[in-house]
Parts: C-alpha cells; sequence; structure tokens
C-alpha cells in the first residue's frame, strides 16, 4: 500500500476527532501498519470547525501530515466547503448527505451516506461517526472490518458497545450497496 492520507471533517461535538482516532488505532495496532494522527478544531468547543488527519502506509511515515488527502469524510457543510477543494485528483469524497449537500456541476463522483439519519434510526445521533467509519472501512477498503470493530471497541463509552457496532455494521452494509452497485 502506498501512502494514504485521511481527512475526517465536521463540527465539535460530532465526535471526528475519536473517529479518526479510531482509524488511525484500526491500522496501526489491528493491521499493523503505520499510521499517523493529527487533530485540529476552531476556538469553539461545540460547534466550530473540526477536523482528524489519519496517514497510513506500510513504509515508515517520515512526515505526518496530511497534505493532500485520498479520502475526505465530510459530515458538515462547512467542512466539506473548507475541505473538498484539498482531495487529491481521483480521490474519494464522502459526504454524510443527512448534513451536506453538494452542487452535482462542480463535484461529479462521491459517496453520499445519511450517516446523521442512520444514528438517529439506531436511537443515537451521537454515533453517526461510527456509521460514517463503517461506511469509510466499506468503500475505501483501507482498513479491515475487523480491525475497525475491534478499535471502536477500545474507544467507545462502556456500556455503548452494542449501540456502536450496530452503527458501525449499519453504515458498512450501507457501503457495500454502494460499492457493489
Amino acid at each position: 500500500m502506498s501512502r494514504e492520507e485521511i481527512v475526517l471533517g465536521g463540527f465539535g461535538g460530532q465526535g471526528i476527532v475519536l473517529a479518526g482516532y479510531i482509524v488511525g488505532e484500526a491500522a496501526s495496532i489491528y493491521d499493523k501498519r503505520n499510521a499517523t494522527f493529527t487533530q485540529d478544531y476552531g476556538p469553539e468547543a461545540r460547534g466550530g470547525a473540526c477536523r482528524a488527519q489519519v496517514v497510513i502506509s506500510d513504509e515508515d511515515i517520515s512526515y505526518p501530515f496530511v497534505e493532500k488527502p485520498t479520502v475526505l469524510a465530510v459530515m458538515s457543510q462547512e467542512a466539506y466547503t473548507k475541505y473538498s477543494s484539498m482531495l487529491s485528483d481521483g480521490g474519494t469524497l464522502i459526504i454524510d448527505d443527512s448534513m451536506v449537500k453538494v452542487d452535482k456541476k462542480e463535484t461529479k463522483s462521491f459517496y453520499a451516506v445519511p450517516a446523521t439519519k442512520m444514528a438517529q434510526g439506531l436511537g443515537r445521533s451521537a454515533v453517526a461517526n461510527i456509521v460514517m467509519l463503517g461506511f469509510l472501512t466499506a468503500v475505501t477498503k483501507l482498513i479491515s472490518l475487523d480491525a475497525m470493530k475491534k478499535a471502536v471497541l477500545d474507544s467507545v463509552p462502556k456500556g455503548t458497545e452494542e449501540l456502536n457496532m450496530k452503527a458501525l455494521t449499519a453504515g458498512y452494509t450501507e457501503g457495500l450497496k454502494q460499492v457493489t452497485k
């Protein structure tokens, strides 16, 4: 695998930083690859811009920051507007279409998952980030499903494991439907 650069974007409170951490853990601890994780967010804790960046490689990573993401997963309109121009040519764009609308004249190729609506259907909108991770796992195949499951279980609060596994599975199932069309 060559160097893969992933950006997850949204607003504070959506679990973007946790999602990035989970991706990094899944890749490094469970899939036994090299990974770096960085985060940044606006001065507002909740509601401000938020971004998590993960670099995954089978080789040593000499520069830990994302320069041109090969995968961009956004969960807010602001994140789409702010980060979509960063996506590499031929990169994979994933949007939460519960929260993000794209101009289809400008952006021809993307995956859309109603992560927030799916999470609400599971009873808790807070797991939308985990739905997104399941979807990302299915459509990019950068991380194994087994590694993602283990990393999610390691990272979510005790007592929420079953709900988070349902969210991951729902996103993964939706992703498989879209890649097999």
